[in-house]
């Protein structure tokens, strides 16, 4: 039982935990969740809400040359971003975490605040926005993101001193680079960080970097292209893995001049494998909703998930997913067992809207159902 496997490699690396360090970035968001109503009969929550994002389509759809009016029902307002909600879990669980991004100027905007007081904590611009319609089945994001166009190569430089990022890249385990979507100046930043900062440090051949897509859709063909090709070479400085949910890797398979994965073992397991093959990376994981799948030089893995049809929050979920996977990298769990606290982390996650622990996840991989 895989489950098993994991929780023994937890037991024995448990001592380990305390010393694990990260550097994330570089964005920021203000998210904002509601929930779209459908039919309302009285004040409050006193509404059906729209249950599925295809009905939810349909009502814009009924309006094309007419007009309507969907009402979002707010939710809580909470941090956001791809990198702070992997940052706050992976606080969570017990890393020590520097966080790089756009947080609010000139302070910290308060959904950061609990992160900024547990984290060490650089602002670069203000913060994003994102409306978070969620339904059963799926989520609408809905963005305001101008203040990403700051985030560039200089700014981090600017704000944190060049020989302060050098020093924060050299001391991390992991560096964890996310958003490449939103931020329309990463790619430029991929490469400044490789041409001008890694060569300055230390050799580590432990050192892992993460990066996680986010969507690319609405990005050129040629512009993803790039961008794998300069994580690509990132590999010359240490373990490199690449994080796609399932869009993402069908994006990304074809983009590459592969076939797409589906939901199943199989394909998933071969979209890996040969995403890691064509760019020439460490790892390279496919997280869908109900399973994920990874390829490292050892082969793939393939971990069924404990997916819920009734989730409490699912804006988040896989950047959870990413946290949890990386701290079984930081633990030198194997693959399998990476995958396992990858998909627990998420479920922990959903089922309660809380960042677990490394505790809770041990209790949550004994006992999911």
């Amino acid at each position: 039982m895989f489950r098993q496997r994991t929780l023994q490699q937890i037991a024995a690396r448990r001592a380990q935990s305390g010393t694990r360090t990260a550097l994330v970035g570089f964005d920021g968001f203000v998210d904002t969740i509601v929930t779209p109503v459908g039919l309302r009969r009285g004040p409050g929550e006193n509404f059906t809400p729209i249950s599925t994002l295809g009905e939810f389509g349909q009502r814009i759809v009924a309006a094309a040359g007419k007009s309507t009016n969907i009402e979002l029902y707010p939710r809580i307002d909470k941090l956001g971003g791809n990198g702070p909600i992997m940052a706050n879990a992976l606080l969570a669980a017990g890393t020590q975490v520097t966080y790089v991004g756009a947080l609010g100027t000139p302070v910290v905007h308060p959904v950061f605040a609990d992160m900024a007081s547990r984290a060490r904590t650089f602002s670069l611009c203000d913060a994003a926005h994102t409306t978070a319609v969620e339904c059963d089945d799926a989520k609408l994001m809905l963005g305001i993101m101008r203040s990403l166009d700051e985030v560039t190569f200089e700014r981090i430089c600017r704000v944190m001193g060049e020989a302060t990022f050098q020093a924060e890249v050299a001391g991390a385990g992991l560096l964890a680079f996310v958003n490449w979507t939103m931020i329309p100046n990463m790619t430029a930043i991929f490469t400044a960080i490789v041409d001008q900062v890694l060569p300055k440090v230390p050799a580590n051949p432990d050192r892992i970097f993460f990066f996680d897509l986010a969507d690319p859709e609405k990005r050129s063909v040629d512009d993803l292209r790039a961008a794998l090709a300069a994580i690509g070479r990132f590999g010359k400085f240490g373990h490199v893995t690449l994080g796609l949910n399932l869009k993402e890797a069908q994006q990304v398979a074809t983009a590459l001049g592969l076939t797409a994965p589906d939901r199943d073992e199989t394909t998933l397991r071969a979209a890996a494998g040969g995403i890691r093959a064509k760019l020439g990376v460490s790892t390279v994981v496919i997280h869908p909703t109900e399973s994920a799948a990874c390829a490292t030089a050892a082969g793939t893995a393939w971990v069924p998930g404990p997916f819920t049809a009734k989730p409490l929050i699912t804006t988040g979920a896989g950047d959870h997913f990413n946290a949890g996977f990386t701290t079984g990298q930081l633990l030198r769990l194997d693959p399998e067992a990476c995958l396992a606290l990858g998909v627990s982390t998420s479920g922990h996650y959903v089922r309660t809207g809380e960042s677990p622990s490394l505790a809770k996840l041990e209790t949550f991989l004994a006992n999911w159902r």
